[in-house]
């Protein structure tokens, strides 16, 4: 498709009209004479465009346009100027881009700048070829889990089979197949949803490459790439115009990527896919290029949206509501994917998630290599961002340089978050064993329950001899939550429980909290620790999201709701939070275990004990979830009994649905 310009058969007058926008927005701009301190990624989709555009249309003005940028491009003497020239992003882009004008249009340019054109890209491929070899084992050579590895390795591959340069194909085939080997197979990424938009679609132009140039099919290759819309689906908000921000993300709206939906709805015949791409270069394309914190952003995608949407690919609205991914520890449940619908997100894992933290150290003991770039990672085990009404409640803090557990909703162990936090790389050097997971995990789709606990201890300094710190966290149908947090140390300590939220909560006469964000509200509500101290204050996050622009300089304020307990060997958190102002939450009596009930919905949770006591329920279990009209679902129970007859009597811990 890529390199014969050459889209599936039928008619695409909608990609064709944004590919001919797209080809002349740069028209009013003069094109640099030199280097400018910022990324000049942009140029090569400026060159690529315009480029394609003349081949579909054959308008001269097109091929003017395209010669205009491939001009300016080929006489900057490097590629890249704040951050590693000739090596990194900017190179990759404009090899890959500059690489397809080339094969495109170069016959139709006028000799000189035709041999320039390839004698720059000659250059340029042999500086980023020569680097790869030399760096292997340290930076993106070799980090097979993260965006610079996939975007360079691209535009080295795409230079490499325009110019006939096997030496250059070979060794980004190599690299491809071990990505693909070594990414996980339920389609997460540890980066988050910014960088799976920004890298994920040159893994896809690799495969795209790989098949038209030499006949070989990899798309299947490892699980990721046939699993990963799923991911990307499950992280966007209700509405679709926003994603949760997990990991390092500019913002909340540089989330889509048209031309990645197209390709994979039509490779996997993905029809949620096929109706994202429609979405995303329809409707929310002009507010997505607006408020985007990622250049170049969504609008020089038009080429890929082009030559990779498939008009016999059928679309469909998505409606599954509840996902989980192993890998990443990723638990996603939703009311629905309504403006107003309510959407937790819920993760723990290792970082970078568990095939990358445990092929890594592989790596490392074996090779002396270190392939797990983890500057996109973040300490935000047993975090979750809580999105409902069209509006983020519970937040995440989105980009950092200095990442802090005290940045997300977390928890603090006297005061201190994670070990050797509080820096770019958070998970660098730090002991194999210091690894975070997801346990008892239930979803129900039938009827919306969701259930899972993080084991978090691993994660904080050892000196503070936790021994415990399990947060159960539970979404019911209606879209409530109820947290539980379990902590154990060797010696009295604080407990603190942290909130995020993007303005001040307010505190109502009951003592309740009440988190507002335009015309959303969600009331939460602190039934454990009784005797605890709660304050709210200010949290200032300051980043530059981009080493190629280093005067880039984003400031995130958080408003941190803070609840410490008095000092003691355990601690214990209870909390309910209820999106809108509709049933509130009361505790449930219990002579064992822990219970919260919004009146139509009851939770039960003895994540450690498996022991639940209370009037009308007895159960060996860890959860017991309760509605008005349904059956009751359990998690990793061997016995329930509700109002004294026995429903549930099992050898083996069970978690699903009772009758």
């Amino acid at each position: 498709m890529l390199l014969s310009a050459t889209p599936p058969p039928g008619p695409r007058p909608a990609q064709e009209a944004r590919l001919y926008e797209e080809a002349a927005r740069h028209r009013g701009l003069t094109p640099p004479r030199t280097h400018p301190l910022a990324s000049i990624t942009w140029l090569g989709p400026a060159a690529s465009n315009p480029a394609l555009a003349y081949r579909v249309g054959g308008d001269p003005a097109h091929l003017a346009e395209s010669l205009r940028w491939i001009e300016a491009a080929v006489r900057l003497p490097h590629w890249g100027k704040a951050h590693m020239p000739d090596h990194d992003l900017d190179a990759g882009w404009l090899l890959h881009h500059l690489s397809l004008a080339y094969k495109w249009i170069g016959d139709e340019l006028p000799d000189g700048v035709r041999a320039l054109l390839r004698y720059k890209l000659l250059l340029q491929g042999r500086r980023m070829y020569e680097y790869a070899v030399a760096s292997e084992g340290s930076w993106w050579s070799s980090s097979y889990w993260q965006n610079h590895n996939w975007i360079c390795y691209a535009g080295l591959a795409t230079a490499g089979y325009v110019l006939g340069k096997e030496e250059w194909t070979e060794r980004a085939k190599d690299n491809l197949g071990t990505v693909l080997d070594l990414m996980p197979e339920d389609g997460s990424h540890a980066e988050g949803v910014v960088y799976w938009r920004y890298g994920v679609p040159f893994l896809a132009i690799h495969l795209d490459l790989l098949k038209e140039a030499e006949g070989i099919d990899w798309w299947d290759r490892g699980g990721f790439m046939s699993h990963t819309f799923r991911y990307r689906l499950h992280q966007t908000a209700p509405g679709f115009a926003f994603n949760v921000d997990h990991g390092d993300c500019h913002d909340r709206r540089s989330g889509h990527s048209a031309g990645l939906y197209y390709r994979l709805g039509a490779q996997y015949g993905i029809p949620e896919a096929q109706w994202m791409g429609d979405l995303a270069s329809g409707e929310l394309l002009w507010k997505e290029a607006a408020e985007s914190g990622v250049r170049p952003g969504i609008l020089p995608e038009a080429y890929l949206e082009y030559l990779w949407y498939d008009p016999s690919v059928a679309a469909a609205r998505p409606t599954e509501t509840r996902a989980f991914f192993p890998d990443l520890g990723l638990l996603a449940a939703r009311t629905g994917w309504d403006d107003d619908a309510t959407l937790v997100s819920f993760k723990a894992s290792p970082g970078g998630g568990h095939r990358a933290w445990e092929t890594a150290a592989k790596h490392r003991a074996e090779k002396g290599w270190e392939t797990l770039n983890q500057g996109h990672h973040h300490p935000d085990s047993g975090s979750f961002v809580l999105v409902s009404q069209g509006a983020f409640l519970a937040v995440d803090e989105g980009y950092s340089n200095r990442k802090k557990a005290a940045h997300h909703n977390l928890l603090l162990v006297d005061g201190q978050g994670y070990a050797d936090e509080d820096r770019y790389h958070v998970y660098r050097d730090i002991p194999f064993e210091r690894q975070a997971r997801q346990r008892d995990v239930l979803l129900s789709a039938d009827c919306g329950w969701a259930h899972a606990t993080a084991e978090i201890a691993a994660m904080y300094d050892p000196a503070l001899g936790v021994r415990r710190l399990d947060r159960t966290l539970v979404f019911t149908p209606s879209g409530r939550l109820v947290l539980l947090d379990l902590a154990e140390a060797d010696a009295a300590r604080e407990w603190t429980f942290l909130l995020q939220t993007d303005g001040p909560t307010e505190v109502r006469p009951d003592g309740s909290r009440l988190i507002r964000s335009g015309e959303a509200c969600a009331r939460v509500r602190q039934f454990a620790p009784t005797d605890g101290e709660t304050v709210s204050e200010v949290t200032e996050v300051v980043a530059n999201p981009t080493s190629s622009t280093p005067e880039l300089s984003l400031t995130r304020t958080l408003h941190t709701l803070r609840s410490t307990t008095a000092r003691s060997a355990e601690g214990l958190f209870l909390t309910a939070i209820g999106p809108r102002t509709g049933a509130d939450a009361a505790q449930v009596p219990c002579a064992a275990g822990h219970g919260v009930t919004f009146g139509t919905e009851t939770v039960l949770l003895s994540p450690v004990v498996r022991r639940i006591r209370t009037e009308g329920v007895g159960a060996d279990a860890a959860a017991v979830l309760l509605t008005t009209d349904g059956a009751p679902y359990v998690v990793a129970a061997t016995r329930l009994e509700l109002d004294g007859v026995v429903v549930l009597d099992v050898p083996e811990p069970y978690t699903g649905k009772v009758g």
